[in-house]
């Protein structure tokens, strides 16, 4: 009965953070965007499933993130429909791969961290790899993908040049944003547990 009370809790957590992944990704409250750069919040409901759910929780997350890239590749984002207009199967791979790894990957550091620090500390530690990681996978897919494509040449002539537009000051507002709320977050679900 134990089992089952834990698997219906996750169940609960993971519905709550799907939807608001969900209405995030689909309202302007998931980008701040200021002129040209557009600050994501969207892995921070995949970091907190990752650190409260744990490695599938955050791979399942991450997963519905990456849908909702793909979605988005199909009107709303113009870098997006370029990308599927040359290659379709490579844009999917794109939304989704880095995405799943970025919420996978944190679950299992908060699980090893948590054995050896504070859950709360850990927590922190996760928020901040996912949202390194979701960059770090991100534009590492783009460039293996598409890097000889002309729409990611004509950002920079070089590879270090593509990566220093495409990884600006947004990266470091999303790390610490991811940050912040995972760790507050997951410690205030902590707390309830107990």
């Amino acid at each position: 009965m134990s089992k089952n009370v834990i698997s219906t809790g996750k169940m609960a957590r993971l519905a709550v953070l799907v939807a608001i992944l969900l209405i995030l990704a689909f309202t302007p409250l998931g980008y701040l965007k200021i002129g040209l750069v557009a600050i994501s919040f969207l892995m921070i409901p995949v970091a907190i499933g990752a650190v409260t759910v744990g490695p599938d929780g955050g791979a399942l997350l991450g997963a519905v993130f990456g849908l909702t890239s793909f979605a988005q590749c199909f009107g709303t984002d113009a870098f997006g429909v370029a990308l599927l207009a040359i290659q379709p199967l490579f844009t999917f791979i794109l939304c989704m791969v880095p995405r799943i790894l970025a919420g996978w990957l944190p679950g299992l550091l908060f699980r090893t961290l948590s054995a050896k620090i504070s859950k709360t500390t850990a927590a922190f530690v996760a928020g901040l790899s996912a949202a390194a990681l979701n960059t770090i996978l991100f534009v590492t897919f783009l460039l293996v993908l598409f890097g000889q494509t002309d729409i990611v040449r004509s950002l920079g002539n070089s590879t270090l040049a593509i990566i220093g537009v495409l990884v600006t000051s947004n990266a470091l507002i999303e790390a610490l944003a991811c940050t912040v709320v995972t760790g507050a977050v997951s410690r205030a679900l902590f707390s309830l547990k107990r």
